[in-house]
């Protein structure tokens, strides 16, 4: 089984949206998938077709004090969700008071990983440099970091200490836009462990947002689906095994 989480290099990236299509591209490829949300946003859930009001959720079974098994949901018969859960205006007030029970999730990542009931968990990450995020961050074995071509993500790279081992994967490009290509050039020549599959700009990973599926399942024709089922392709190439010391994928 290979721990995979994404995280976004800032918010706003479409991390969430990636992680929830990668997903799906594993299981059409025959891969058995649980995608757990370890954003305290709880917005992984919306890709699917999750009710708004719908509170339940690992973080919210460890706060409740009840097991976080009864928190997972079934999607297809290949690919399972496990949501972060709704928290209370209190506990997001107190967010930093909660360490303690949200670390739990090492503890849950740790028996999914003595269970091998999946072949693949991805993880969403939230952006930024928390306890919780250090901790799921040492249980992943490989890690995508997730940027735009915009000066932001540029200056990012260049004054934000990545997680080791980190693949970077491009998202949003625009055809078309100069400064954008630019940037992509650049970061081909000094940004070594770039992915060499990139994800366009494409309406459809929007729109499928907005019909609360998964993009492969909304607009398998799109471009942008058709580039992460080549991402998960690559997944299956480079990253059955964990990396090594060095942070490459094992052979």
């Amino acid at each position: 089984m290979a721990i995979l989480g994404l995280q976004g290099i800032r918010g706003g990236v479409g991390t969430t949206s990636i992680t929830a299509a990668l997903a799906w591209s594993l299981q059409l490829l025959g891969e058995s998938v649980l995608v757990v949300d370890a954003c305290p946003d709880n917005l992984l859930r919306l890709s699917f077709n999750v009710d708004f009001v719908h509170q339940q959720g690992w973080a919210r079974a460890v706060l409740d004090g009840q097991d976080w098994r009864d928190a997972g949901m079934r999607y297809t018969s290949q690919l399972d969700l496990l949501p972060f859960g709704r928290l209370t205006n209190s506990e997001w007030e107190n967010l930093h008071l909660l360490h303690e029970p949200l670390s739990q999730l090492t503890a849950i990542l740790q028996t999914l990983k003595t269970q091998h009931h999946y072949q693949w968990v991805l993880i969403d990450i939230p952006h930024g440099v928390s306890p919780l995020v250090r901790q799921v961050v040492e249980q992943c074995d490989h890690l995508f970091t997730v940027i735009k071509p915009d000066t932001n993500c540029h200056i990012r790279l260049h004054q934000q200490l990545l997680p080791a081992g980190a693949h970077i994967l491009l998202n949003d490009l625009r055809i078309g836009s100069q400064l954008q290509d630019d940037l992509w050039q650049v970061w081909l020549q000094s940004q070594r462990r770039i992915l060499p599959t990139l994800i366009h700009r494409d309406e459809a990973m929007a729109e499928s947002q907005a019909s609360k599926q998964p993009l492969g399942e909304y607009r398998a024709d799109s471009l942008a689906a058709e580039e992460i089922l080549t991402l998960a392709n690559w997944c299956l190439l480079h990253c059955t095994q964990p990396a090594d010391a060095s942070g490459e994928p094992g052979q």
